[in-house]
């Protein structure tokens, strides 16, 4: 397989959604056809600064066999700004070909292209073989990630 990586288009809607479906399915989310249709339009039209990345087979697998999503944030405290990795997936048929690497390059690039000093992301602690990929490229943080619901106060 000879990957090689690039911006999402409107051609690739039909090949994303079924790999953005895979990857909610992956981390256990019901199928929800209108949250993916909702995220392919955020990316197609780069809404909430989110930038989509595809990997595609040039040797000539149909369709993307990978994706990432990236958007830029601010890094108050460094007074500099990141680039936040929201999500990347691969084609099961495709894993072991190096598209998840590809696609970890790509992101870097762009972030050093949009002047950002930093990529960040989060995984699931038993997402095994993605985190012996990230370990490879990445430094694995300290930091304890929290969530809060809205309106619901500190009861």
């Amino acid at each position: 397989m000879s990957v090689t990586v690039r911006p999402a288009v409107a051609t690739d809607a039909e090949s994303w959604q079924r790999l953005y479906a895979g990857y909610r399915e992956f981390y256990g989310l019901s199928a929800d056809e209108q949250a993916v249709e909702r995220t392919w339009a955020w990316v197609l039209a780069k809404q909430h600064g989110i930038t989509g990345l595809v990997a595609v087979d040039v040797a000539g697998a149909p369709g993307i066999v990978g994706l990432a999503n990236v958007r830029l944030y601010a890094r108050p405290m460094r007074a500099s700004m990141g680039l936040f990795l929201d999500d990347l997936f691969t084609d099961p048929s495709a894993r072991g070909h190096g598209v998840a690497t590809a696609l970890l390059v790509a992101v870097a690039e762009t972030a050093a292209a949009a002047g950002a000093d930093v990529v960040r992301w989060f995984t699931a602690g038993s997402n095994g073989p993605a985190r012996s990929i990230y370990d490879r490229v990445a430094t694995l943080t300290p930091w304890i990630t929290y969530e809060m619901i809205p309106n619901k106060g500190t009861e």
